[in-house]
């Protein structure tokens, strides 16, 4: 089958010829090939100025990013085959990373399956279709993941604003045998999770290696986790033997699977699961003179559009000052960022600034980023989205 073709303007190609994967909008030659003519979510053949063939991908004419880059083989048959290669290769890679079947099994471009989300949870999996590409594709998608995996249930979690973004329609559903939660395993502890209600897909795996690290500084302390959602921090932390454990978040449904979760892991009887506003939380933590030894900040992304820059600047920096007030000398912040467009230096300058502003000192003795399962596109910068910053918390000297 002879496929449309998008033409790019000229020198147009070059990033894609240097690894990327994203088309705009403002670089198609559009009297060549007038966007408007094209399918969302069509398979095309984008090439540069000159007609020759960078490779094929999948196009949405009503978007910022027109087109996305799935393979650098002009020849390339995109079908069912061609999604189970690319899903055994990210099995391939999963599986000699985790002893368990509990990991994100597919992480888009990261992937270099643009628009792809798949979390595995077992014989369960969920699926994000983030872009009119991979939506098109539904049908040759979920047939691969069944032809590789046999998932007992597939969650359909339709409901990223992403798709928004790509005019499709907001939806969760799932395939096969119902559920209500579901079990992870994660450094050595069992979680349910909500695959179906949950933020994004129910558990954010990305923090794997994060929340082991915090853990090991655990031990006897007395420990703050902000933002605690269902409770993978603190159920780690009481379970490397944290003396006592505050957990505040503003979500009923997250607490009490937060709970169960304690419960289940035999460190109830030492978390204080504590509902409502963070910042104000925090404010009655300092009206009570609490101070901790090991503070958790791991907040929503504050920024999740450029524009919205400074203003979630604004939010980090009160979070990290109201955090550094309630961690004791020689304790440690743990600062955290899911803004890509909040970079790691500046999280940086935020901690200092606010440590600063509170009387305290503070050496980073420890960065974090993705787990392996969350791969960086290294020609992709919002690939890499994930800060984890560790402080040892002192007086200002």
């Amino acid at each position: 089958m002879t496929l449309p073709r998008l033409r790019l303007k000229p020198r147009e190609d070059r990033r894609l010829r240097q690894g990327h994967l994203w088309v705009f909008s403002n670089e198609v030659d559009s009297g060549a090939t007038p966007l408007k003519q094209f399918q969302p979510g069509e398979v095309v053949v984008i090439e540069d100025a000159g007609g020759r063939a960078v490779g094929v991908g999948y196009v949405n004419p009503n978007t910022l990013i027109c087109a996305r880059l799935l393979s650098r083989d002009p020849d390339e048959t995109i079908d069912r085959d061609f999604w189970q290669r690319r899903l055994e290769q990210a099995l391939e890679w999963r599986r000699r990373r985790f002893p368990t079947p509990h990991y994100r099994l597919v992480h888009g471009e990261g992937d270099w399956l643009p628009g792809l989300v798949v979390d595995r949870f077992g014989d369960v999996c969920v699926v994000q279709l983030n872009t009119a590409g991979v939506e098109r594709h539904r049908s040759d998608i979920l047939a691969a993941l069944d032809r590789l995996l046999a998932p007992r249930t597939i969650v359909l979690r339709n409901d990223s604003p992403a798709r928004a973004l790509e005019g499709l329609a907001s939806e969760v559903e799932t395939l096969g045998a119902p559920v209500d939660t579901v079990t992870v395993e994660e450094n050595g502890l069992r979680f349910l999770v909500d695959p179906v209600g949950g933020q994004k897909t129910g558990w954010f795996f990305d923090h794997r290696d994060n929340r082991a690290r915090a853990a090991a500084l655990a031990d006897g302390a007395r420990v703050l986790d902000l933002f605690c959602y269902t409770g993978a921090w603190a159920v780690q932390a009481a379970a490397a033997g944290a003396r006592a454990v505050v957990a505040v978040d503003s979500a009923a449904p997250a607490l009490a699977l937060a709970r169960e979760n304690a419960r289940l892991n035999g460190v109830a009887d030492r978390i204080a699961w504590i509902q409502g506003d963070v910042f104000d939380r925090l404010k009655e933590l300092k009206r009570e003179r609490r101070r901790f030894d090991l503070v958790i900040a791991d907040p929503p992304a504050f920024v999740k559009r450029r524009r919205d820059l400074a203003k979630g600047i604004e939010g980090y920096r009160r979070l990290n000052k109201l955090a550094l007030a309630r961690t004791d000398a020689g304790g440690v912040l743990v600062s955290c960022s899911c803004s890509h467009h909040l970079e790691a230096d500046r999280l940086r300058q935020l901690v200092v600034g606010a440590a600063a502003g509170v009387g305290r000192t503070g050496a980073l003795f420890a960065r974090g980023g993705q787990a392996p399962d969350h791969p960086v596109h290294p020609a992709i910068p919002e690939t890499d989205y994930l800060k984890a910053q560790f402080y040892r918390i002192l007086p200002w000297p």
